[in-house]
């Protein structure tokens, strides 16, 4: 049988809240220790530009698993 990694990152998904995220982190035995935001870009040409805008941005928890089971 395999271990459960000490750290592991969970994503916010697009269809979850992040409170979500974290009862999914708790069910899964972690609790939160870092929170990470990341803009995700599109690119689009517009005149015949390449240009770059944001579209959304990607919450990520690291979690650490809570005892060594």
């Amino acid at each position: 049988m395999s271990k459960a990694p000490k750290k592991k990152w969970f994503v916010v998904l697009e269809n979850e809240t992040v409170d979500d995220c974290l009862k999914r982190m708790a069910a899964e035995g972690y609790v939160p220790i870092r929170r990470m935001e990341k803009p995700v870009f599109e690119e689009t040409i517009e005149n015949g530009n390449k240009v770059v805008k944001p579209v959304n941005q990607e919450i990520q928890f690291q979690g650490e698993l809570t005892s060594d089971e």
